[in-house]
């Protein structure tokens, strides 16, 4: 994804409720053409949403950044949590005691079968 995509998507993402696509290309400082082109690429990589909206009259687009649904076996290595999930640490993962011995619980399971 291209820098100014990237852009616009962080801005929309981060701002509740939403961005008015005729105040993005103003905040990207690029043309309304190109904007419509980088809301386009966004739309079709299904990354947010566009609803219709009027201000004073004149119509333009609220852009809404879409939630994406977490897949659980992402979550789950036979039958067991990740235990990053509720983990509050800010370390390495790398280095992680917790999930080093997780992960070597799964491989003595595995072993066994």
């Amino acid at each position: 994804m291209a820098s100014v995509e990237e852009e616009a998507l962080r801005i929309i993402q981060c701002t509740p409720g939403g961005v008015l696509q005729s105040e993005l290309w103003k905040i990207l400082k690029i043309d309304s053409r190109k904007c419509s082109r980088v809301v386009k690429k966004l739309l079709d990589m299904g990354l947010i949403e566009r609803v219709e909206h009027r201000s004073d009259g004149i119509k333009t687009f609220i852009l809404r950044g879409k939630k994406k649904t977490v897949d659980a076996c992402l979550l789950l290595a036979e039958q067991e949590l990740v235990p990053c999930i509720a983990c509050d640490r800010e370390c390495i993962v790398e280095e992680c005691n917790l999930i080093v011995d997780w992960m070597y619980q799964l491989a003595i399971e595995e072993a066994k079968k």
